[in-house]
């Protein structure tokens, strides 16, 4: 099972060294859900970054900039897709009506290969089953919370997404799977498990 995890510091009450040190330290808790790979999305200068590799989080070092206040994570266990493939790891691009984004996603989807076809789809060299999602929401004409609603009805399966885009706005859709998020003074942090937050 794959974990999410992420740091919103909506009032910039933490400079980009206690970030990073604050995401090391939650994205290893992380591991213990996934250490096939690591990626982050975020924002600098107005452009939307997306740093992944195909290592445990102990081994996957970010750097910050100080404008880099929202930033959404995943440590991978890989069930379909090669990890060493960096397309099939999280979180993945995509754009809607010129509008980037990434989404990470955990649990398992059971009818992407049924989507994909239903819905005259573009054949993808991404080889995991959340790669649909993205396709879906490429498909809509704006991103919003009901686009990003009507994706996830059409999935089956287990599900927690989260969806970064340019402008540092953030959705959390949150189907079977768990998801958890605890608030402190001017940022919150959140995960898959209450467990992992406790243990950060």
């Amino acid at each position: 099972m794959c974990a999410i995890f992420g740091l919103i510091d909506y009032n910039h009450t933490l400079n980009a060294k206690q970030r990073e040190k604050l995401l090391r330290v939650l994205s290893e808790e992380c591991e213990e859900r996934g250490t096939d790979a690591t990626g982050y999305a975020f924002n600098h200068n107005g452009k939307l970054t997306i740093y992944k590799r195909p290592f445990a989080a102990h081994k996957v070092h970010l750097r910050l900039h100080d404008d880099s206040n929202v930033i959404m994570g995943h440590t991978r266990m890989a069930t379909q897709g090669n990890k060493l493939d960096n397309r099939n790891n999280h979180p993945f691009p995509g754009t809607v009506n010129g509008t980037h984004f990434a989404l990470a996603h955990n649990g398992v989807l059971h009818n992407d290969v049924k989507l994909r076809k239903q819905m005259s789809l573009p054949g993808t060299p991404v080889k995991t089953d959340s790669y649909i999602a993205v396709q879906l929401l490429e498909q809509q004409k704006s991103l919003d919370i009901q686009s990003i609603s009507e994706m996830a009805e059409l999935v089956e399966g287990s599900f927690v997404f989260t969806v970064l885009d340019k402008d540092n706005a953030i959705w959390f859709i949150v189907g079977d799977n768990p998801l958890c998020v605890m608030f402190y003074d001017g940022f919150l942090i959140y995960a898959s498990t209450q467990e992992i937050l406790c243990k950060a």
